[in-house]
């Protein structure tokens, strides 16, 4: 006779999270260029799926952002489902429980002291962002995820395919070649990235993401119990959620092994089960040796376990995050901003844009050239992991417009290709003690050749110079027409100098400071 054996509901659980993760590398390698100017799939759908980063926007915006309207999905399925967001969709979650296989914790971590933390950093960033110090993007779980990999182990795991396929090419025989050629042309075609790229930040993006694996090592999913702003937000909706968990009784006796097993501790002594911290991983109903504990839906009302929120804790939060921005008018970049701070085509006026931008690094995965870098501090402590150009690591593709595609906060607007075209993002100008025409009368003509304008705006002047050797002799010396130049950096990427370039790309002119309205897609 065979017994109809069920399967446990936490593997269901195990499964959804791993089709959600898959769903997120998949979202995650088609933010590239795959030789079209338009990318087939919403890749950004993740981020706009996200309340934090929604109403960090709207509160530094003053204004609704429509692009994240989405998010409401998930407080609307939050207030149905509870917190189950966390445990069954989010990808960190995923990776968190992962990790947590390899990085155990010790047993009986279920202590409540850090869990008020989440809360104090949600209303620390809601309120700066609401007096302009948008700091979301820093500890949102979908950025830090992103920037690490955008940032850190996709270029990693580029670099390994490319060596290790390098190192047979030039040491296989030629039968094992050609069985490798094709896995090559494979996973150039689906997996690997356009181009190879580089990033700055890319250890501290992924020692940020390594400190959050860590964590698990002295509580489980430490980051989403203690930590985590967006689940903060999810836990206060959840608190009102009609799906409610009903924990043991007196019948359970001495048993504890409810509380010993909740990943996020969310099972009190009493073994009633806070809904604002359980993520529904159904770990404790399989494994209930009395199956005591089950889920049923009843009216919404409010959570009776306390958040663990004190008043003064939380007056202090509130203050803290109303009185740092006052000291952010008091810095030099404020009434002289970094000449080098070139943002992308596209990108709104600087205080809106850094009140828009969730630091999710998508744009700078998608740039072609690889121009687009993480800020460090060039534009503030606020403007940290931001885009920015950075002409001789790499240039702005002409006939490029995918960073406003894959933006999920509209921060990068939307252009077409004609209204990119006449997009000025920066100016071009030349050291004279560099170029080599103007320095040592060597004729060179490489930024000019490279210039993408239809009417190149960088164009030649004859002059009789005298050369290292003491001879008179007539070279082209180039200029710069500002007319013409829309500082897409190209002339100073492709400067045959070894170092800093002869021709160089600053922040004049560009149109989102001279207030001009761009005509988006």
């Amino acid at each position: 006779m065979v017994r109809n054996r069920k399967i446990p509901v936490y593997l269901w659980r195990r499964l959804c999270q791993l089709l959600f993760f898959a769903l997120f590398l998949f979202l995650f390698i088609k933010t590239d260029y795959s030789g079209s100017d338009e990318l087939e799939y919403a890749v950004n759908i993740l981020f706009r799926l996200d309340p934090l980063l929604a109403l960090a926007a709207i509160f530094a915006g003053k204004t609704l952002v429509a692009l994240m309207l989405p998010a409401l999905i998930t407080l609307v399925f939050t207030l149905v489902f509870g917190r189950s967001f966390c445990g069954w969709i989010c990808p960190m979650g995923a990776l968190v429980d992962g990790a947590a296989a390899v990085i155990r914790s010790p047993q009986g971590t279920v202590g409540k002291e850090l869990r008020p933390v989440k809360y104090y950093l949600l209303i620390f960033i809601l309120v700066a962002a609401l007096l302009g110090l948008p700091l979301a993007g820093y500890l949102d779980p979908f950025s830090l995820l992103v920037r690490a990999f955008s940032f850190a182990v996709y270029p990693a795991f580029d670099f390994a395919v490319s060596s290790f396929f390098t190192f047979t090419y030039l040491h296989a025989p030629d039968w094992g070649n050609a069985a490798l050629e094709p896995v090559y042309d494979f996973l150039k075609n689906t997996v690997l990235p356009f181009s190879h790229r580089v990033y700055g930040l890319g250890l501290l993006s992924l020692l940020l993401l390594a400190l959050v694996l860590v964590l698990n090592h002295w509580q489980r999913r430490f980051f989403c119990r203690n930590l985590c702003p967006l689940g903060g937000l999810l836990a206060l909706v959840s608190r009102f959620s009609w799906l409610t968990a009903h924990g043991g009784d007196e019948q359970c006796g001495k048993c504890r092994q409810c509380r010993a097993i909740c990943r996020m501790g969310a099972i009190a002594e009493d073994r009633r089960i806070s809904p604002a911290d359980c993520n529904l991983c159904l770990d404790c109903v399989a494994l209930c040796p009395r199956n005591r504990i089950h889920f049923s839906f009843r009216r919404p009302q409010p959570d009776a376990v306390s958040s663990g929120m004190t008043r003064r804790a939380f007056a202090g939060t509130v203050a803290t995050g109303a009185l740092l921005p006052l000291f952010l008018p008091g810095r030099p970049l404020t009434r002289r901003p970094d000449p080098l701070l070139i943002r992308p085509p596209g990108a709104l006026a600087e205080d809106e844009f850094l009140g828009r931008c969730v630091r999710c690094g998508e744009c700078m995965k998608v740039c072609i050239g690889n121009a687009l870098q993480p800020a460090l501090l060039e534009a503030g402590i606020e403007g940290m992991f931001t885009p920015l150009v950075r002409s001789r690591i790499g240039y702005c593709e002409y006939n490029c417009t995918l960073c406003g595609q894959v933006c999920p906060s509209g921060a990068i607007k939307k252009l077409t290709l004609p209204a990119k075209h006449a997009v000025v993002i920066g100016r071009a100008f030349f050291d004279k003690n560099l170029c080599l025409p103007y320095a040592k009368g060597i004729p060179c003509i490489v930024c000019e050749e490279h210039c993408p304008t239809p009417d190149k705006a960088i164009k030649f002047r004859p002059q009789q110079v005298v050369n290292a050797r003491g001879e008179t002799v007539t070279v082209l010396q180039p200029f710069v027409v500002d007319e013409l130049c829309i500082g897409c950096g190209i002339c100073e990427n492709k400067c045959p100098l070894p170092g800093r370039a002869a021709v160089r790309v600053t922040g004049e002119g560009q149109t989102r400071q001279a207030g001009l309205t761009l005509s988006g897609g």
